[in-house]
């Protein structure tokens, strides 16, 4: 059974962080997954998890400048010391609210340093992550991300993150899969789900072209959750798109794939 949640970085964005809980419940949800929570404290998400019968299920390390257009700390040469502490305060986050899984995001390679160092340094600090977070019982996960909407990410697709997987070599982390990034990096979404299903540990969706609600462009949904039920998948499936025209109107494929 697929457990279904909703991101509530990308979606209910027309009402502050803070009150998008309690519209997350009223769609009938009970899972939700933030990006970066720390705009709020620890005690306020608590607050509303319990007050509106949620679970938080996804959170990212804090990825330095990687949001604003930069080139973020998880792969970038001497940036150690701030991956670790970063990686603390999502350990904070995580171990407090009873997050199952953290994603740590790559970052871009900048113009002036070379690829290899990079890599290496993506390989060090997810191995040192991947201890730290086993540790509390979080599994770690990393990302891969379109290299159109973000240009010189490290790990665009499938063959680049079977890459890390195998350079790190610890049992804990996974990929997390974002069936938007991975068409738009013209992967087959259905098979590459299925070829690395025991190699992922989050999965993400959203239409492509355009990242809005399923149902909106070419992913061919049907068979792609059809397919997820009956794997042996057991984490979270979320919902993470560009709602179109508004979040509240855009709820029509968890009607059609999930309510039947």
């Amino acid at each position: 059974m697929i457990q279904l949640a909703v991101n509530l970085s990308m979606i209910f964005t027309e009402v502050p962080l803070i009150e998008r809980f309690a519209l997350a419940a009223e769609h009938g949800f009970s899972t939700v997954e933030i990006q970066f929570p720390y705009e709020l404290s620890i005690a306020d998400i608590r607050q509303q998890l319990n007050q509106h019968q949620l679970k938080l299920c996804l959170m990212n390390v804090p990825a330095g400048d990687l949001m604003q257009g930069g080139n973020g700390i998880a792969g970038l040469p001497g940036a150690e010391a701030e991956f670790k502490q970063a990686l603390d305060l999502a350990i904070e986050y995580a171990h407090a609210l009873a997050v199952p899984r953290v994603n740590i995001l790559a970052g871009r390679k900048p113009l002036d340093v070379e690829r290899l160092s990079c890599i290496e340094t993506l390989v060090s600090n997810l191995k040192y992550a991947s201890t730290k977070l086993a540790e509390h019982q979080i599994q770690p996960v990393f990302e891969m991300i379109n290299g159109t909407d973000m240009p010189h990410f490290l790990v665009q697709n499938i063959a680049q993150a079977q890459e890390i997987i195998e350079a790190v070599q610890h049992p804990a982390l996974k990929m997390q899969f974002d069936c938007y990034h991975m068409a738009m990096m013209q992967e087959n979404v259905l098979d590459a789900l299925q070829v690395n299903i025991n190699q992922i540990g989050h999965i993400q969706f959203a239409d492509c072209p355009g990242r809005n609600q399923p149902d909106t462009a070419n992913i061919q949904f049907q068979e792609i959750f059809d397919y997820l039920q009956k794997s042996p998948y057991s984490g979270y499936v979320a919902a993470e798109y560009k709602p179109s025209p508004n979040s509240s109107t855009s709820f029509a494929w968890k009607n059609k794939y999930f309510l039947n």
